[in-house]
């Protein structure tokens, strides 16, 4: 190993390691408070921004957070606190011994936060119109997939793992597992504009559409709820893809393999999910957790695509040699 890509490495700093993944799980937990905030139809609980009935946020009294305002000003308080400590993440990184590349994804990270308060703002200011709400919910999730990243990107495993002299060979299990990634945000975005138009009902029926397997698209409302349940089977046939692909090549390793086993177990969660809302009315319970465990889905996809990039992989040309690359650095 050369002297150059020795330095290049970050140390390993446990406490900023373990604050980076305090963020991710506090994003999560965000997301899933917001996804009740809208099963509940609470956006316009409070209907004042930046301050809740005339208060400061934290100066208003509890005895009032009470139905609707208990989740609107709940989820604003929460945001508030994530949006505190990805100010701390930002700074601590910049201030310690990371790599430049990793100083820049925090501050995109604390951007991104910041970004996420006004669209929030904005669609209490606005009266919750569409496209800044589905942008809301969207940039949500990209942000989550930032602090997901930054938990990796600091942890022991990825920061004392060895680096590679030469570039690593193609893998075809990172290109699925990042395939695979892709497909579940453009789910969730299909998802969050279907929630924001209020189609989620558009298809009252599961898993038939109005009696059939393709209902008549007489509506902007059931062209997205359709797109949706769509998107939901290319994105099992993605999950199970990557799962069949791991097991068969990599069922030794058990550092894809686990993650690739909670993949599968939240899918079959997810459709479950999926069924009771439409079965329910879009009960709260069932839709809320709907929504958060799509987000796991992301989550736990882009940390398996991570993950895949520090397990030397051994692949088959086309010549028949075998290729087994070591950690890249990024």
């Amino acid at each position: 190993m050369n002297n150059a890509l020795a330095k290049s490495k970050t140390p390993f700093n446990p406490w900023l390691s373990l604050f980076a993944k305090i963020l991710s799980l506090s994003t999560f937990v965000l997301i899933f408070i917001g996804g009740l905030v809208t099963s509940t139809g609470s956006g316009l609980a409070v209907p004042d921004w930046p301050n809740t009935y005339g208060h400061f946020m934290f100066a208003f009294p509890l005895s009032k957070m009470v139905g609707g305002i208990l989740y609107e000003h709940g989820h604003r308080m929460v945001a508030t606190v994530v949006g505190a400590l990805t100010l701390i993440l930002a700074i601590w990184t910049w201030r310690a011994n990371t790599q430049r590349w990793l100083k820049w994804l925090a501050l995109s990270a604390l951007l991104a936060v910041i970004t996420q308060g006004v669209l929030g703002g904005l669609t209490v200011l606005f009266l919750l119109p569409t496209p800044i709400s589905v942008l809301h919910g969207c940039l949500a999730q990209a942000f989550l997939m930032m602090t997901v990243a930054i938990a990796v990107f600091t942890s022991k495993e990825w920061t004392q793992a060895k680096p590679s002299v030469t570039p690593p060979v193609h893998s075809n299990i990172q290109t699925i597992t990042l395939a695979t990634t892709f497909a579940v945000y453009a789910q969730l975005i299909i998802g969050a504009t279907m929630r924001h138009m209020g189609a989620g009902l558009a298809i009252p029926d599961f898993p038939l559409a109005f009696g059939s397997v393709f209902p008549p698209i007489e509506s902007q409302a059931v062209a997205i709820h359709f797109l949706h349940r769509l998107g939901g089977v290319f994105v099992a046939c993605f999950i199970a893809w990557t799962a069949i692909h791991i097991f068969k090549n990599h069922g030794n390793e058990k550092r894809l393999t686990r993650p690739a086993v909670m993949l599968v177990l939240a899918l079959l969660l997810q459709l479950i999910l999926a069924a009771l809302t439409i079965w329910t009315q879009k009960a709260v319970l069932p839709t809320t957790a709907h929504v958060a465990t799509g987000a796991f889905i992301l989550g736990t996809s882009l940390f398996l695509t991570l993950r895949t990039h520090l397990i030397p992989v051994a692949e088959i040309s086309a010549s028949g040699r075998h290729f087994v690359p070591q950690t890249p650095v990024i």
